[in-house]
């Protein structure tokens, strides 16, 4: 359990400064603008499809196919390839904000100020990944929160000092800007351009389709659910914020039980435990952020109940299908299980679809109960816990082999 919180813990520090961020920003300016975190929400996983390529598979390529070149080839294609999508992006703002049914005069300065923290953001990230894979871990959790505490501390000091959005985005983003050139040009190494993009992609690919998903999604689903105005919009919002650092904290889930299951020591029960206390954690730290938060907003009771009723459902049923996921893709199939998560993703797709303000919930508890009852058959009929809580292959016990843990 110890372990789960310390990187639980890890993972949690580093969203939940830009949640809180949202929130004090629609508490000091203006209380519409928490919307932009919704509003930008699709243009997220851009930045993920972006660094799933041209760092993780770069970084992947440069140790599987001893390809030196690899890392500081996929940052440079990459960050040019980051500056022709988001100049795309930035050209067509107001294009996007109407497509996401948003007002544009009350929007359109913190969205074009969000698309440029993305992009500068995903620089940062691409340079953080180089570090940890050279193993300086101290070096990048320092330069990570630096980053982290100069944005907060830059974005709602100047907040409190002036409503002008100008000045507070131009006072927050050239700073982050500068810090980040600076990593760039400290932690950079002399190259020859040598990259090979297809096998970047394909080291990472289950997550890289994920992330294409999940951009169709939410485009497609969050415009649906924005179409019903502003009282739905603040209230799917709200919810978002206050599960969203949640949602990135229960990646420790899956963390531990790769560590174990690949060091063949993995205890179901054990884990299964840890994880609900976790999640009985992270569920009490949701109520208290409704609770403290709730009446900062002009929130309907009903609809914003509805919306978390969505994300109760998903947390309750999330650690068992994550962690058998998790078996099952590391000592059953890999195929079979990623197949399993693509059908999930495409479901979830097709529900966020239904001209409904709740799609993007509806979809996602679909997604989630299909994983849970599907997933779990594909467990069952393959393996066994026993009384200690260790997992047992069911053909072994027929042939009276050894305990598969």
């Amino acid at each position: 359990m110890k372990r789960l919180l310390r990187i639980s813990f890890d993972l949690s520090l580093l969203s939940f400064i830009p949640i809180i961020s949202w929130f004090l920003l629609g508490i000091i300016v203006d209380k519409n603008l928490i919307n932009i975190f919704t509003l930008t929400y699709p243009l997220q996983f851009i930045y993920y499809i972006i660094k799933s390529i041209f760092s993780t598979g770069a970084n992947i390529s440069k140790e599987k196919d001893k390809n030196e070149n690899a890392v500081m080839s996929g940052l440079v294609l990459g960050t040019i390839v980051s500056i022709i999508i988001f100049t795309i992006i930035l050209l067509n703002v107001d294009n996007y904000i109407s497509f996401m049914n948003m007002d544009i005069s009350t929007y359109k300065n913190f969205t074009i100020y969000s698309i440029l923290q993305l992009f500068i953001c995903l620089e940062f990230a691409m340079m953080q990944d180089k570090l940890y894979y050279e193993e300086k871990n101290k070096l990048a959790n320092k330069h990570s929160l630096v980053f982290n505490l100069l944005n907060f501390i830059l974005l709602i000091g100047t907040s409190l000092i002036t409503k002008n959005q100008v000045i507070i985005i131009a006072t927050t983003l050239i700073p982050l800007a500068l810090y980040t050139f600076y990593i760039y040009i400290k932690n950079s190494n002399n190259f020859k351009f040598n990259i090979n993009v297809l096998k970047c992609i394909k080291y990472d690919s289950v997550e890289l389709f994920n992330n294409i998903a999940f951009f169709l999604i939410f485009l497609f689903g969050l415009s649906n659910a924005l179409e019903y105005g502003e009282m739905y919009a603040t209230a799917l919002t709200f919810i978002a914020l206050i599960t969203d650092t949640q949602w990135d904290t229960f990646d420790a889930i899956k963390e531990a039980a790769t560590i174990d299951i690949s060091k063949r020591k993995f205890n179901y029960i054990e884990h299964r435990n840890n994880a609900y206390k976790l999640l009985g954690i992270l569920f009490g730290t949701s109520l208290i952020m409704f609770v403290l938060l709730y009446g900062f907003y002009d929130l309907d009771f009903k609809i914003t109940m509805l919306y978390f009723s969505f994300e109760i459902v998903n947390f309750l049923i999330y650690p068992i299908y994550r962690i058998k996921t998790c078996y099952l893709q590391l000592e059953y199939s890999a195929f079979k299980t990623t197949s399993n998560k693509i059908i999930a993703s495409i479901l979830r797709m097709f529900m966020s679809l239904l001209k409904t303000p709740f799609c993007t919930g509806i979809g996602q508890v679909c997604s989630s109960v299909y994983q849970f009852i599907t997933v779990s058959i594909m467990f069952g009929h393959n393996f066994k816990i026993d009384t200690t809580g260790y997992v047992v292959k069911k053909k072994s016990i027929l042939n009276n082999d050894t305990m598969t843990v």
